[in-house]
């Protein structure tokens, strides 16, 4: 008989707790579904339950998480054809009507009814936004694309509301077809955040990276759930063909990574089916082990929600550090200021 590692034991406990609790909440949704029915049916203590999730609600996004990311991992390239912002938009709405009962795109009002989780909801869908915005700049939209991808989200999760709430009310296809007319907006151009004239400049300095392998050279930015907006002031800063890493952190990662896996498992599926290869953003996001591991050796050693920090990387060593509100924006305008100065 084989006997299984302590990680691999519990591995095997969590997806039996997360098996047990998705037919817990198809059974009675969330607001009614029980702890206590989860232990019995997955035959383990309450008390077993709790040394694996946090509560009720990282149990149900948790799931939710776990399907978005099958769900994105089975989505198939469909997005070949989409040449401009219209198609794109429409391409993104349907891809997100097709795949509403995966995604988890509508959330019981009771999953967010903590302020925290609220404010980490909201910067995640702004992120979202951001992503889709630069990939629809990258197919032609003049001016920031950032108001318009907002828009459609706004509007398909008004969709995917009354598709639970009024069944046939809204026709899928008008749907889409309201989102083809965003492309139409008039150009925003979205100048820096008046904050960003403020930012104190980076500190230079000349460190190996801590750690192997080094990134690629650019900038590594990491990001509390509650700021990821700042995630734009670092893409937009960067040179042409700069690398960018975002490094998604909270205080407290076991009840807010779950929800952030579901909304960066929906990007991906949505990036997927609907935005060609070479219109995606040069932009990684990473959560989880390998976010913690950037984010320390970025200095970050205990992340909290607000945490901004980021640093540049050339040549695998550390040449800028910067922190707080506009620490993307600093190191890449630090960086850039060393190279307009150094003699010719």
């Amino acid at each position: 008989m084989v006997r299984l590692t302590r990680a691999q034991t519990q591995e095997r406990t969590r997806s039996g707790v997360l098996a047990a609790a998705r037919a817990e909440f198809a059974a009675h949704g969330y607001g009614d579904a029980k702890i206590d029915g989860i232990a019995a049916r997955a035959g383990l203590t309450r008390g077993a339950i709790y040394a694996n999730f946090t509560g009720k609600r990282a149990l149900y996004l948790s799931v939710l998480a776990a399907d978005a990311e099958r769900a994105a991992r089975r989505s198939g390239a469909g997005a070949a054809q989409v040449r401009s912002p219209r198609e794109a938009l429409a391409a993104i709405a349907r891809a997100r009507l097709s795949g509403r009962a995966l995604t988890g795109a509508e959330l019981p009002a009771e999953v967010l009814d903590d302020d925290r989780v609220r404010t980490a909801h909201a910067q995640l869908l702004t992120l979202e936004a951001v992503v889709l915005g630069l990939a629809l700049e990258r197919l032609g939209r003049r001016g920031r694309g950032t108001r318009v991808a907002a828009s459609a989200l706004t509007l398909l999760a008004g969709a995917d509301g009354l598709a639970t709430s009024a069944p046939g009310f809204a026709d899928p296809f008008d749907v889409v077809a309201a989102c083809e007319l965003l492309a139409g907006l008039p150009p925003d151009r979205g100048g820096p955040r008046p904050y960003l004239r403020h930012v104190a400049p980076a500190r230079p300095v000349d460190e190996p990276w801590p750690g192997a392998p080094a990134p690629r050279d650019g900038i590594v930015h990491v990001l509390g759930l509650h700021r990821l907006e700042a995630a734009e002031e670092s893409v937009r800063s960067a040179p042409a063909g700069a690398d960018v890493t975002v490094a998604l952190v909270a205080g407290r990662p076991d009840d807010l990574e779950p929800l952030a896996r579901l909304v960066l498992a929906r990007l991906d599926g949505t990036l997927r089916q609907a935005i060609p290869e070479p219109a995606r953003p040069p932009l990684r996001l990473l959560l989880g082990p390998a976010a913690a591991d950037l984010a320390a050796a970025a200095g970050v050693t205990e992340p909290a929600d607000d945490t901004e920090a980021a640093v540049r990387v050339e040549a695998g060593r550390l040449v800028a550090r910067a922190d707080g509100r506009g620490a993307g924006y600093a190191v890449v305008a630090g960086a850039v200021t060393r190279a307009v100065a150094r003699p010719a």
